[in-house]
Order: C-alpha cells, then structure tokens, then sequence
C-alpha cells in the first residue's frame, strides 16, 4: 500500500502536492457525503418497511408483537416466512458476487446508483429492529456509533502508523464472525450472541480506521494519472466500506445499549 507520506516526499511538491492536498479533501468529503446519503436512506427504508409491517387491527392478523400491535400480511411475509432469509442475506451476496463486476464494469454513475440501491436494501434488511427496540435506545445507539465512527474515522487519516497488516487480521476475523453468526442462527444463545456483538464492535472498530487510510492513500498513490472516472468509482468503493462498518457498529453496540418493546 503507498504511504501518504511516502508518496509526498517522492518528489511530489509545491504545486502539485497543493493540488494533490486539494483534491484529497475533495475525494474525501464525497466519500463521506456518499456514506451519508446511503445511511438517511437506509434509515427511511427500515423506518417505512416497520411502519408498513405492523397494525393496530386485529382483524385477519395472526401474529401478536406486544399489547395492540400485530403483523400486517407485510410484516408476516418479511418475517416470518422463508423470504425472511432473502431479505436477510441478499445484501451480503450483492457484496460478495455484484459490487465487483460493478465496479469493473460500470460506470461512475452506475456505481453510485448500485450503492444507493444496496443501502435500500439493507434498509429493509434491518427494519426489524424497530420492532423489536425502543426509538430512544435506536437513536442514542446511533449517535454513540456516530461519535465512535467519527474519532476512529480520523485517526485512521491522522496517523502515520501504517494500518495494512491490521486490515488483513480483521478481515479474517469478519469471516469468523459470519460463520460463528449463521451458527448461532440455530443454536439461538444468547451468551453466543454477546461475545459476537462484543467482537463485532472491535473487529469493525479497527476496519473503520484501516479503511479511512487505505482510502487516503489509494487516492494519492492514483491522483497523478488523473483518471477521474476511477477516482470516482474509487470513492462510491470508500463510501461502502465506510458504510458497512458503521452500520456493523451500530447493529453490534444496539446489541448492548438497546432497550426491547
């Protein structure tokens, strides 16, 4: 991985590291604002899909949430059928069979509309927390993420330390958690379930860091050839990876913080 520093002192100054330094805040805010948009729009995406999936009339409902709250035909469809496992997974198979082929083969354009596209998804995806936590622990739960994602987001830019080999033991460990989660799916332990959540928290803590460097130096180590449809491309990349170790954050800490209906 180039080093943001490494690049600088090889013979890149004056001018063009200005340029460079410009463009780099530039890149960076539109990862951000990318991440941004995705996150209201999978929030608006939950929040609808709950607020569709449940009614106060009993007539013709057949599951019970809590006192005078019931499952629409919508909600029984999400969550209590088969699909629920589409709804569940198909996030994680776009991750891992579409956004590649997209971002070899699309455009900008196409790029940024697939990442919109998947934060929906996701949006329906998690809108079971609605149903199952307080909107006060869901908001405190996201402005503790928040603040969280803000501090390691900029350390992870800020600090000379190189992050790389970090990267590699985390993603390994984003595997083992999976693997341990799609386990717990049958076993339903909730012990199992804390140390995942615990875990969880560390293991896209230490990715919100990595990512926030390898983002910055892939920008510089690029900026020079001056193709601007992959620095683009390279951003709407940035803002997912951002994007999902945020919202394993937030799911992993509402794990702890969140109070049930």
């Amino acid at each position: 991985m180039a080093d943001y520093q490494t690049v600088r002192a090889a013979g890149v100054s004056g001018a063009r590291t200005a340029q460079i330094d410009e463009g780099l805040r530039a890149h960076m805010n539109k990862v951000y604002g990318t991440m941004s948009v995705g996150m209201l729009i999978t929030a608006a995406a939950a929040w609808a899909i709950a607020g569709l999936a449940v009614t106060s009339d009993p007539s013709g409902a057949t599951v019970a949430l809590r006192d005078g709250q019931f499952l629409t035909g919508l909600g029984e469809l999400l969550y209590t059928t088969p699909l629920k496992w589409v709804v569940m997974f198909a996030p994680l198979a776009f991750i891992l069979f579409g956004w590649g082929a997209l971002m070899r083969r699309g455009s900008a354009a196409t790029v940024q509309l697939g990442f919109f596209a998947f934060a929906a998804a996701m949006g329906v995806s998690i809108s079971w927390i609605f149903l199952v936590f307080t909107s006060f622990s869901i908001v405190q739960t996201f402005l503790v993420t928040a603040i969280a994602f803000g501090g390691l987001s900029l350390y992870g830019y800020a600090t000379k330390r190189d992050l790389s080999g970090m990267g590699t033991f985390l993603m390994m460990g984003v595997i083992g958690l999976l693997v341990a989660m799609v386990i717990n799916l049958f076993l339903q332990s909730g012990i199992m379930m804390m140390a995942i959540s615990a875990i969880g928290v560390l293991i896209f803590a230490g990715l919100t860091a990595f990512y926030t460097q390898d983002i910055k130096n892939t920008y510089v180590a690029h900026a020079a050839h001056g193709d601007q449809e992959w620095l683009d491309k390279a951003a709407y990349d940035g803002a997912l990876s951002l994007y999902i170790s945020f919202l394993n954050m937030f799911q992993f800490l509402l794990m702890f913080m969140g109070q049930s209906e």
